[in-house]
């Protein structure tokens, strides 16, 4: 499958930023943004480690009703996420809440070994 790209031409939401700061705290492994990951669907992913078929997706407005918790936005972002799992891409999700150092450093982890070296919940 060609390698498809789309680079917005604003910058990442407030999310993203903050998850891209505890990213790079974390040593996570190189990530590309706004990875278009289906050819004939205009799709992206927030982040893919190319390496591991791993896309990162940073879920915001969920506590305002935003599109990812109304039912059209809803449905559509479970049929971009089967489509991506479907073409072995491994789906990561986080939220507001997930957020955080230990959850980002956990999944830096497991892109950079291939699997969760600890699988104990993260606190």
């Amino acid at each position: 499958m060609p390698r498809l790209r789309y680079r917005s031409k604003t910058p990442g939401s407030r999310l993203e930023e903050r998850f891209l700061l505890l990213w790079r705290e974390a040593g996570g492994p190189e990530l590309e943004r706004e990875f278009r990951f289906h050819d004939k669907r205009r799709w992206r992913a927030d982040f893919a480690h190319m390496e591991s078929r791993s896309l990162i997706e940073i879920e915001g407005g969920i506590w305002v009703n935003g599109r990812h918790n109304r039912a059209a936005g809803f449905n559509a972002d479970l049929e971009k996420y089967l489509e991506a799992s479907l073409a072995a891409w491994r789906v990561f999700r986080l939220g507001p809440d997930q957020i955080t150092l230990p959850v980002v450093e956990r999944l830096a982890g497991i892109l950079r070994h291939g699997s969760a070296q600890d699988s104990r919940p993260i606190p």
